[in-house]
């Protein structure tokens, strides 16, 4: 018989997953919050005390989403379209929550497009969508 109680399935998840500014997932699991920025190295006639060291090409790695749930198959359309040859960029941001489920911190990555997903191992003892893991590609993060 129904409580009229939600069960919120974000409830032990401490990372939610925006895409153009709609929750779409929780994840407990979240890797490829970086960026490096590559250098040249100039070695200048006459100084011998230090190299110079240029800015070159700054790289971000895929994001990769892990133990997700979701009461939405949104990011499943998502990567459908891309196999059928339909990319569509999207923004989106990793919000990192607190113990109560507010946020506090916040990286928005710009132009993603989902490059692999996988699948749970199915289980009857449950009613949302489980996602293994996610991995999107993407043009950029920022701290917000």
């Amino acid at each position: 018989m129904p409580t009229g109680i939600r069960q919120d399935p974000f409830a032990t998840f401490r990372f939610l997953v925006e895409i153009d500014s709609l929750v779409v997932a929780g994840f407990s699991d979240v890797s490829g919050i970086q960026a490096e920025t590559e250098t040249e190295e100039y070695r200048e006639g006459g100084v011998n005390e230090h190299l110079h060291r240029f800015r070159k090409l700054t790289k971000f790695p895929n994001l990769v989403f892990k133990r997700g749930i979701t009461d939405s198959d949104a990011l499943w359309s998502w990567y459908r379209d891309v196999v059928d040859g339909k990319v569509q960029r999207r923004n989106g941001a990793i919000v990192l929550l607190d113990r109560e489920g507010n946020p506090t911190w916040r990286w928005e990555f710009v132009q993603a497009y989902p490059v692999k997903w996988t699948g749970p191992d199915l289980r009857a003892d449950g009613n949302t969508t489980a996602i293994e893991a996610l991995e999107l590609t993407h043009n950029g993060l920022k701290k917000a």
